[in-house]
């Protein structure tokens, strides 16, 4: 039986809503806001009816924010 690996929040590349909430200690209705007024950002990736967000580039995009 193979030992399943896990990775953390740091290391992945994309991020589920949940994920990023816990990540950004944002608000999960805070990050789907910003999602819904930001559909064409680079940090967004749709997946089906799902968006993930790119961790590195959401990263960018807090750290050039005044607020949120």
């Amino acid at each position: 039986m193979a030992k399943e690996e896990s990775v953390t929040l740091d290391q992945k590349y994309c991020l589920t809503v949940a994920e990023a909430a816990e990540y950004f200690g944002i608000g999960e209705k805070k990050l789907r806001a910003i999602i819904s007024n930001n559909l064409n950002a680079d940090y967004l990736l749709c997946n089906g009816k799902k968006y993930l967000i790119k961790r590195k580039l959401f990263e960018q995009y807090i750290d050039n924010a005044y607020s949120i």
